[in-house]
């Protein structure tokens, strides 16, 4: 089965979505690989690279990178590093073995992760490391605090529209993320470790922004599922008030060596 993905890189609001995503994750992303030390020479594969922000800060500390992605248009090209269209879920791994393997806000995203983690740890060298970091989405309750009522509700409301239905349709798992040590541990990974992140997110910042961005990439969906016209647009505007601040997403950060 060809991956599917909500977020078309197609879609214009995708380059948008990259810059956002970059960051709200960059900070986590680059405190955990830079924990691993030296990169000099390490042979790093960025597994659905987005916009190849993480496969720059690789390079850019010595890091031998092949930056891959389903639809790679948003990778920027000479930046150190090498870029290839690549299905992770039917393509084989490309180029083992690697020292190195990193995929942000992929596997929640695919069918049978515990298959494509054996693949992954099958194309490591041995004693390489694995790192995954997904989002954990499914959760209710995302609104701190709203200019009203009626914003709340209306965000919450888009939430579990987004959550519970949209990105289920798509093959996504919106609680995959939890799963993930677990599964790191039984595709054979030891020295598995998971950190957490979480915070607020103010409208006007990033992570507020992308609600933004969603409406604009699946309102379609959206609509079909009840919302209005006059509801989205008054979703975009609290993007970008800050008298909106909702609960970030969970970002599982999970590593595990191959024996």
């Amino acid at each position: 089965m060809r991956a599917a993905y909500s977020f078309d890189n197609d879609d214009p609001a995708a380059e948008l979505r990259h810059d956002l995503l970059a960051e709200i994750l960059d900070p986590f992303t680059f405190d955990r690989l830079g924990a691993l030390g030296d990169l000099t020479g390490l042979r790093c594969l960025e597994a659905g690279a987005g916009g190849g922000s993480v496969a720059r800060w690789l390079a850019e500390r010595g890091g031998r990178v092949l930056a891959t992605d389903l639809n790679p248009r948003h990778i920027p090209q000479n930046q150190g590093y090498a870029v290839r269209r690549h299905d992770l879920t039917t393509d084989p791994i490309p180029e083992p073995p690697w020292d190195l393997i990193h995929a942000r806000l992929v596997l929640a995203h695919l069918h049978d992760q515990n298959r494509i983690l054996v693949r992954l740890a099958d194309a490591l060298a041995p004693g390489g490391i694995l790192l995954v970091e997904d989002w954990l989405s499914a959760y209710p309750d995302v609104v701190l605090a709203a200019p009203d009522a009626a914003a709340a509700e209306l965000v919450e409301r888009y939430h579990r529209i987004l959550v519970n239905q949209l990105l289920p349709a798509n093959g996504a798992d919106p609680a995959w993320a939890g799963r993930a040590h677990a599964a790191l541990m039984a595709a054979g990974f030891g020295e598995v470790t998971t950190e957490i992140r979480a915070g607020s997110w103010t409208g006007g910042t990033a992570g507020a922004r992308l609600i933004a961005v969603n409406v604009a990439q699946v309102g379609d969906g959206l609509r079909a599922a009840g919302m209005t016209e006059a509801e989205l647009e008054r979703l975009c505007r609290l993007a970008d008030d800050p008298a909106l601040v909702v609960r970030s997403h969970f970002t599982y950060s999970t590593m595990g060596r191959r024996r």
